[in-house]
């Protein structure tokens, strides 16, 4: 592992296998790494995961099962970023199923409580156009949904 590496840590209470199984089913480019136990002596039962290495979509992640004293909330966020409405509609799908929550601009919460933004990558392009008339109302739009609508930005963004 080189110094610049990074690995994102994500700390749940009891459900970090089953969390990292689920976000290896929905991304690409993913697998299941290095499972550890907790030892005899140990704040939380021995021979119950303690972590859980994993890769969800090339990027790497350890999920920790560290107890219920701290929560995830909308201070950090993942972004996905989407090529086409059919990317966005499948990762909205997958992470809001079975107890996630829609939220408003293309953020939602997956059924752990992790935030992600579900976003096309179109839109970046659109809000930060040297137009302001234009990425205003590509702004205005997108502040109007929950999950992204391509096409809709698209006409807003024309001022159709």
């Amino acid at each position: 592992m080189t110094a610049d590496a990074f690995t994102t840590c994500l700390w749940f209470d009891t459900e970090a296998e089953e969390a990292a199984h689920h976000y290896v089913s929905i991304f690409k480019n993913s697998s299941i790494g290095r499972v550890a136990r907790y030892p005899e002596g140990a704040p939380r039962p021995a021979g119950t995961v303690m972590t859980v290495e994993f890769t969800a979509n090339g990027q790497r992640f350890l999920a920790l099962n560290g107890g219920p004293e701290f929560t995830f909330n909308e201070a950090v966020s993942f972004i996905i970023h989407c090529e086409n409405q059919e990317e966005v509609d499948y990762y909205w799908t997958k992470l809001t199923e079975n107890g996630g929550e829609p939220g408003p601009c293309g953020w939602l919460k997956d059924k752990y409580g992790v935030s992600w933004q579900v976003t096309p990558d179109r839109l970046e392009e659109m809000v930060s156009d040297p137009d302001p008339v234009k990425a205003q109302r590509a702004m205005a739009a997108m502040m109007s949904m929950g999950k992204l609508d391509i096409a809709a930005l698209e006409r807003a963004y024309a001022g159709e």
